[in-house]
């Protein structure tokens, strides 16, 4: 055979070996990012104010599900739920109080077992029931259940409008925001 001339033949495993080693990269890393996104974190789109100061509209967060593997949810975490009313939606909100403890709304604050929240997190925005809602205060969040509101208490749809949720329901710990620029920061 000639000098600079390759066979076809010799040829042919090469290529065939690079397309299973593609073939395979591929797939691996495909089951590493399904791993990550269902054991580890995922990332979510903030479609609306309800958590504004805190989170902004249009926010990019991480929510990450490590934590929640160790410790069960307390109160002051944002978190990342199913949506109760919206099969396939996911909701952000803060909980607020969790199972047994007493949820009231007096005078535009937060009560939990008779103590008010200090929350400045809401920047002075009433907490007040919804209109046409069912929910009666006080409210004892049943065990297994948390209890969950925006920030932005004047529009936020959240546990006054559709009760405590399940923990069940509970995706992951908000953690940080990574988009836009000027908005990256640990959430808190």
């Amino acid at each position: 055979m000639p000098y600079g001339e390759h066979s076809n033949a010799e040829e042919r495993p090469k290529v065939i070996r690079f397309l299973i080693n593609l073939v395979l990269v591929v797939v691996v890393v495909l089951v590493l990012q399904f791993l990550l996104r269902e054991f580890v974190f995922q990332a979510y789109n903030v479609p609306s104010g309800s958590m504004e100061t805190t989170i902004q509209t249009d926010d990019m967060i991480f929510s990450e599900k490590v934590s929640y593997y160790f410790s069960a949810p307390k109160q002051g975490d944002i978190i990342t739920f199913e949506d109760p009313e919206t099969p396939g939606r996911t909701l952000v909100k803060r909980i607020i109080a969790v199972g047994g403890q007493s949820v009231n709304l007096q005078d535009g604050r937060v009560v939990i077992d008779g103590v008010p929240l200090d929350e400045s997190y809401t920047n002075g925005k009433p907490s007040n029931p919804l209109p046409g809602t069912t929910i009666t205060y006080p409210y004892v969040v049943p065990e297994g259940y948390v209890w969950v509101m925006g920030d932005n208490r004047t529009n936020s749809s959240d546990s006054r409008a559709f009760g405590a949720i399940k923990v069940s329901s509970i995706t992951g710990k908000a953690c940080v925001c990574y988009w836009p620029i000027d908005h990256i920061g640990l959430l808190n």
